[in-house]
């Protein structure tokens, strides 16, 4: 396991330097930063009291105030209002329009539509075999056309073809036999007139020719290139002595310790700002303690001690001594009242049963039914039936 963990960070070594600016630049950090870490603990402490004594209660109470104004009213107009008159409207569409439309559909329009089709069904059987029947006769006079073209194709126009062909061969061997003549004299009146003479001007004037100017294009070209380069090498060797060279002295002498040095300093007060916020954070909560500690025994001890020795006692003795006996009497008038109001009832109730058996009579009475059942709370058992059939 040891073989799979990191290796641990290379520490650089440091120098006098280093250690020389660190010591004074946390001292001043800290001192810049205590402030501003206090404030901002004192700021974070405030805003958590603060959202838990005022914005959260707020927001719930805003919640709540949203949803009885604005959620409520649209839920209740839904439920109440859009619902049951959508369920209105549907069943008043489905009674005056879909079930005239379905009755309609399907004991008027269906029958039609059978009669329709039966009687196209009979109109397209009889179109049928008349078209059967011109189909027939179509096809006779197609066949007898179809063989008199036939005769005609092989009793007269195949002969009159071959004529034809025959009459265009001889006259093409003519004709081939003339061009091959005439093609003959062209090509050595070509070959001797325009061949020739432009082979002797290509090879005993253009090509000599043509080889001296490549030959100065060549020369051209190595002069211009040589001076080219003379120019640059001039160009590069005067730039890299005023410019670069300068240059990258300065980078190497000036800049880049310089660089450096500021780079220490900078890493030194972002470590020094971090090492302060810390501490600043410790010593911070240390006070925040002492602050709360100090708060809880000047004040909130003296209060839990008030409420524990003080007003616990007072609460039970007016709980015992008032609020119990208060309670008992309040549930005694209220059972009082029940039982009066249920007396009421049942007299409202009697005198209602009275009437109505004075102007309708006694109600019938219900026959009673054999049962086959008993009609005691004994239970059956294996060794006693209650039938009527097995009963001893």
């Amino acid at each position: 396991m040891d073989l799979e963990k990191p290796p641990p960070p290379r520490q650089e070594p440091e120098g006098c330097l280093v250690v020389a600016i660190r010591l004074p630049v946390r001292i001043v950090v800290l001192v810049l930063v205590m402030p501003v870490r206090m404030a901002w603990d004192a700021l974070v402490v405030a805003g958590r009291f603060l959202n838990d004594t005022v914005l959260r209660p707020v927001g719930r109470a805003l919640l709540w105030l949203g949803r009885a104004v604005f959620v409520w009213p649209f839920v209740g107009l839904w439920r109440y209002v859009v619902v049951p008159v959508a369920k209105g409207l549907a069943w008043l569409g489905n009674v005056l329009v879909v079930v005239p439309a379905v009755w309609l559909y399907r004991y008027a329009l269906t029958p039609v539509g059978h009669a329709c089709a039966w009687v196209a069904r009979g109109i397209g059987a009889g179109l049928a075999w008349v078209a059967r029947g011109i189909g027939a006769g179509l096809a006779w006079v197609a066949h007898g056309i179809g063989a008199g073209l036939a005769w005609l194709y092989a009793r007269v126009l195949t002969p009159v073809g071959h004529a034809v062909m025959w009459v265009l061969k001889g006259l093409g061997t003519v004709l081939a036999a003339i061009g091959i003549g005439v093609f003959g004299v062209v090509a050595w009146l070509v070959r001797y007139l325009v061949v020739v003479p432009a082979l002797w001007v290509y090879e005993w004037i253009l090509t000599p020719v043509g080889r001296a100017i490549a030959w100065c294009a060549r020369g051209l070209v190595w002069a211009v290139s040589t001076v080219v380069t003379g120019i640059g090498t001039a160009l590069y060797w005067i730039v890299r002595v005023l410019f670069v060279l300068p240059a990258l002295g300065l980078y190497r002498w000036v800049l880049a310790p310089v660089g450096r040095l500021f780079a220490v300093i900078g890493r030194e007060i972002w470590d020094a700002l971090g090492h302060a916020w810390r501490v600043a954070g410790r010593l911070s909560l240390a006070v925040g303690r002492f602050l709360a500690t100090l708060f809880r025994w000047t004040f909130v001890e003296p209060v839990r001690w008030v409420y524990r020795t003080v007003l616990t006692p007072v609460g039970h003795v007016v709980r015992d001594m008032v609020l119990r006996p208060v309670a008992e009497a309040a549930r005694s008038v209220g059972r009082a009242t029940r039982q009066a109001l249920t007396a009421a009832r049942e007299s409202v109730r009697q005198a209602r049963a009275d009437f109505r058996r004075m102007l309708f009579g006694e109600p019938k009475q219900r026959e009673v039914v054999a049962r086959r059942e008993p009609e005691g709370r004994e239970t059956r058992t294996l060794g006693s039936s209650t039938t009527a059939l097995t009963k001893d």
